[in-house]
């Protein structure tokens, strides 16, 4: 593998360096991550419902709309126009016809005929209507990556025309009627924010506690404008984070989460190079340097390889939540062994040799000295079999190659094992996002001048670095 376009210059440098100074110009412009960005992109572009907004939760077999899939589109656009891909105007209708639908949506406690309650949306909504699709919960973690879409279109449409002024006010007046205080009810005696509910059994029993996705859900329920929760809440969440705290697989210690997604989500806005909480600050780095020591960690268990599965290594590796072949057990290497549908996998969680691309493509800003060689050899060893009209398919599992069982979806291929026929939408959106982080620093750029945003981050208590001067 050619490594001579990824730097291996140390964490501190790259914090301090301009966007992506991780990663050499010629890494930057290189024509596949062009080619690669350019189809993630089309992704949203193309199987977004036009007239609403809503973005499919997979492709091509599109059940729902999925609303963090939604919030990552939002995020896609604006690249779209910085990259020139489609043009502002056109951008600018796609966003405005996703925020009027979002802010005229019907609300209430009813199960059926409504979008969402309290501010929040439903997980998932019916692609042509926009209601509650079946018996799905009210999610708050959704609900905050929709909005951190929105809050993005808000910061990049800064002009003074009609439209972009009433793109600033619909992403104002939809945040600012989010109940985060009502969402804490079901922690009852503690501060943190539940994780759910549903008109026929209420809050779900668990509420975001420990290092993972919940990040940007306290970020933006402390920097709400008009129901904020308390900074207790923050330290509600990190109450458990020593649990977490060790090598985890990795060469340094650091916060585990095991599926990469984790260690993602919150960073595909939010430029947390360089800032730091109470617990970081003891901690003696920034929760940035923890998604590259993360990162390490993933590739190190895959050369690792306790398993024993096919395909793992030092370019191919990556684990997080993705699709599989299916729930069953199979003799592999002389034992049964349990497979799984779509499921969170991660080291020491759950392993059963399905790799999933966005586990290191949606990693490039953090590692990209070891995320970019492993993106190219996906491409190099397995070719079309995964990589197709928008990028890198969801998952696939090469120990997967039994031919006495039918996989649950996709299809075996000799020599390559399982391969899931999906896209999904919440592992496309790291890849276009971070993939852009990566070379421009595009959405850290514009979300640091996003007022709630940086209200969140100071009163988790964040100091330091660019927020200083914000």
């Amino acid at each position: 593998m050619d490594r001579r376009f990824f730097i291996r210059g140390s964490a501190a440098a790259a914090a301090a360096a301009p966007w992506a100074a991780s990663a050499t110009a010629a890494a930057k412009s290189d024509r596949f991550f062009d080619d690669l960005e350019a189809r993630t992109f089309r992704f949203f572009w193309e199987t977004t419902n036009p007239a609403n907004g809503l973005t499919p939760d997979r492709f091509p077999n599109p059940p729902f709309c999925s609303i963090a899939a939604v919030g990552f589109a939002l995020t896609a656009y604006p690249i779209g126009v910085e990259r020139g891909w489609v043009s502002r105007a056109a951008a600018r209708r796609r966003v405005l016809a996703t925020l009027r639908f979002f802010d005229r949506a019907p609300q209430g406690p009813q199960a059926r005929g409504v979008t969402g309650y309290n501010g929040f949306f439903y997980h998932f909504l019916d692609m042509a209507t926009g209601e509650r699709f079946q018996q799905i919960e009210l999610s708050t973690v959704d609900t905050a990556l929709l909005l951190a879409g929105m809050l993005f279109c808000q910061s990049y449409f800064n002009r003074t025309d009609a439209e972009e002024a009433e793109i600033r006010r619909l992403a104002e007046a939809i945040y600012g009627r989010v109940d985060w205080r009502w969402a804490q009810q079901p922690a009852r005696e503690s501060p943190a924010i539940g994780m759910g509910w549903t008109p026929e059994g209420g809050f779900i029993d668990y509420a975001w506690r420990g290092y993972n996705e919940g990040m940007i859900v306290y970020l933006l329920a402390l920097g709400s404008p008009t129901h904020p929760v308390g900074t207790d809440a923050w330290s509600a969440w990190q109450r458990d984070f020593d649990k977490s705290w060790g090598l985890n697989f990795g060469p340094e210690p650091h916060l585990g989460f095991p599926p990469m997604f984790g260690h993602q989500y919150t960073q595909v806005w939010v430029d947390l190079r360089g800032v730091r909480d109470s617990y970081m600050q003891a901690k003696g780095l920034d929760y940035f340097e923890n998604s590259r020591r993360a990162t390490l960690a993933q590739r190190a268990y895959a050369q690792a390889n306790p398993g024993g599965w096919k395909g793992y290594g030092g370019d191919v590796w990556g684990l997080t939540a993705c699709d599989g072949p299916g729930d069953m057990k199979h003799a592999y290497r002389g034992e049964l062994r349990e497979f799984r549908g779509y499921s969170a996998r991660g080291p020491g969680q759950r392993d059963d040799g399905t790799l999933a691309p966005t586990a290191a493509l949606g990693s490039m800003p953090f590692a990209p000295e070891i995320c970019g060689p492993a993106a190219l050899a996906l491409k190099r060893q397995y070719g079309a079999h995964v990589h197709g009209r928008y990028g890198f398919l969801d998952a696939f599992n090469p120990s997967f190659d039994f031919d006495d069982v039918r996989p649950g979806t996709g299809r075996v291929i000799p020599g390559a094992g399982w391969i899931g026929p999906q896209y999904l939408g919440i592992d496309q959106g790291p890849i276009v996002a971070m993939l852009e982080n990566w070379r421009s620093g595009l959405i850290w750029q514009v979300m640091r001048a996003n007022p709630h945003i940086v209200r969140g981050l100071k009163r988790a208590g964040f100091t330091g670095g660019w927020l200083a001067a914000a």
